[in-house]
Order: structure tokens, then C-alpha cells, then sequence
């Protein structure tokens, strides 16, 4: 076992759950915003002095969307994984520091169970960590950049 690792062949594995699941939720985020319609988070953009809300809105919503894609697949990861991270930094300083570190913050309970207020930075963090080594790694095994590069060693043989 620990020869199949020192080799690579299960090394490859690694990388993947996380890609995944970065990979998805990006797209979960990305779908929320275009079904509640990118209007409603231009709002959002607005109250907190983002330039161009609309625009803006829209911009974050299909660069989520394109981007868990590319993550799912395994597809261009380092370079999906730059705007990605430049936008969890921006969403992270403009709205989340200011309510402190955990993404769970309780601010009450009811009989029905806690009252939840907004998130801290905590997922933010979690995402750029994410995202930087998935860029760093690379995308594992299962991967449309691996296929590719495959495909392009078989060409040159």
C-alpha cells in the first residue's frame, strides 16, 4: 500500500472528493443566484456599495456557474480556481469579516430550533483553501485536463 502511494497511482485519487465538492458547490451558489434571479443579489451588491450591482450580479453568478463546471470536470482547474478565489476574497472582506469567523453563527433559539444570523468568513477560507490546492495539485484522477493530457502524450509516441 504504501508503495502505490509513493508512486502516484493513488495519490491521484486524493484531490478529487475536494474538487467535487468545491466543484458543486459553486454550482449550488451559482443556481441559487439565477433562480432567485440576479437581480436579487445585485440588491445585496447595492446595500453594500458594490459598483455596477446588476453587472456585477450577474458577472459572480455565471463566473460560480462556469466554474464549478470546470471544477466538476476536471477541466482548466488552476486557471478557473484564480477568479473563484479573487471572488470568495472579495465576497470575505466586503460582507462576511465584519460578523467574525464562524460560518454558524447562533443568535438565538425558539421552540422550533436556533435562529441562525449572517455567516462569518469560515466558508470563505475554506474555499480559497480549497480552490488553492486543487490549482496546486492539480485535478486528480477522473479529469478532463488529465484526459487531454493523455490524449496529447499518445500523439507525440
Amino acid at each position: 500500500m504504501i508503495q502505490r502511494w509513493s508512486d502516484g497511482s493513488l495519490r491521484q485519487w486524493a484531490i478529487v472528493p475536494l474538487r467535487l465538492v468545491v466543484g458543486y458547490g459553486f454550482i449550488a451558489h451559482g443556481m441559487a443566484k439565477l433562480l432567485r434571479g440576479p437581480g436579487a443579489f445585485a440588491k445585496l451588491l447595492h446595500l453594500i456599495g458594490v459598483p455596477l450591482p446588476l453587472p456585477t450580479a450577474w458577472l459572480v453568478t455565471l463566473l460560480e456557474l462556469a466554474g464549478g463546471v470546470a471544477l466538476l470536470l476536471g477541466a482548466f482547474v488552476a486557471i478557473a480556481s484564480v477568479p473563484l478565489i479573487a471572488s470568495m476574497l472579495v465576497a470575505m472582506f466586503a460582507l462576511h469579516v465584519r460578523f467574525g469567523f464562524s460560518a454558524v453563527n447562533t443568535i438565538g433559539l425558539t421552540p422550533s430550533g436556533p435562529v441562525f444570523g449572517p455567516p462569518g468568513y469560515e466558508i470563505n477560507l475554506l474555499y480559497i483553501a480549497a480552490l488553492m490546492a486543487v490549482a496546486l495539485v492539480g485535478p486528480g484522477a477522473i479529469s478532463l485536463d488529465g484526459w487531454l493530457r493523455r490524449r496529447a502524450n499518445q500523439r507525440i509516441r
